[in-house]
């Protein structure tokens, strides 16, 4: 019997890449900034449900290091979910994460050949307008800054059409502070030049 899920929040991301990241504009087809691409992707979710579970309020961060090209696979991943949600609410997360979909971050699950599994702690999500932060303890300290629009005031620029699996549309944004230090991932850069992104999401599907 097939149950439905679904999801809805806010989320974040930055990466090891310059700004504006390559992978997106191309489709994950061309390379990366480096021989790698480095990245923390954060959710914060508002309504949610997984066979039955609820995931109201459960935040959550996916980790990840690629080859410069994100498309041909390999990715190491991690997973960190907040030490507030239960273990079924975790374990729904996982599964959310790991088992292949046709939209949301099970997208990015045929991707992973490394999973080096998940470990729980406080997370801190705050969205201020269009300044987004993340922290995980020494694990994840990201802030980004929406790229301000001149045409449309207090809006941001924004990418459309992706294929993204979180959301077609992207606000751009440049990290402020972005550390990456879990799963065997390590990033640090304080120029104030990477790449960010972040947007609204909304999926849902089914599960077997």
């Amino acid at each position: 019997m097939t149950q439905k899920w679904n999801m809805s929040g806010e989320y974040m991301e930055a990466c090891s890449c310059d700004f504006l990241c390559p992978c997106i504009p191309k489709n994950s087809t061309t390379a990366a900034t480096y021989d790698f691409c480095k990245v923390a992707l954060a959710f914060s979710t508002t309504v949610g449900s997984y066979a039955g579970v609820s995931l109201n309020g459960v935040r959550w961060t996916m980790f990840a290091q690629s080859k410069a090209i994100m498309s041909e696979g390999g990715w190491i991943g991690g997973l960190v979910v907040d030490s507030s949600a239960s273990d079924a609410q975790v374990d729904a997360i996982v599964a959310l994460c790991t088992t292949p979909a046709d939209q949301g971050v099970g997208m990015f699950a045929p991707m992973i050949s490394d999973f080096r599994g998940v470990e729980r702690h406080p997370i801190e999500f705050v969205r201020d307008g269009n300044n987004v932060s993340v922290k995980i303890g020494d694990l994840l300290d990201q802030s980004i800054e929406g790229v301000e629009s001149f045409s449309i005031p207090g809006e941001c620029v924004a990418i459309d059409n992706t294929s993204h699996p979180v959301n077609k549309r992207l606000n751009l944004a440049t990290a402020i502070r972005n550390v990456i230090s879990a799963f065997g991932i390590h990033w640090e850069d304080h120029t104030k030049s990477t790449n960010g992104h972040f947007s609204s999401f909304d999926w849902s599907g089914g599960v077997v």
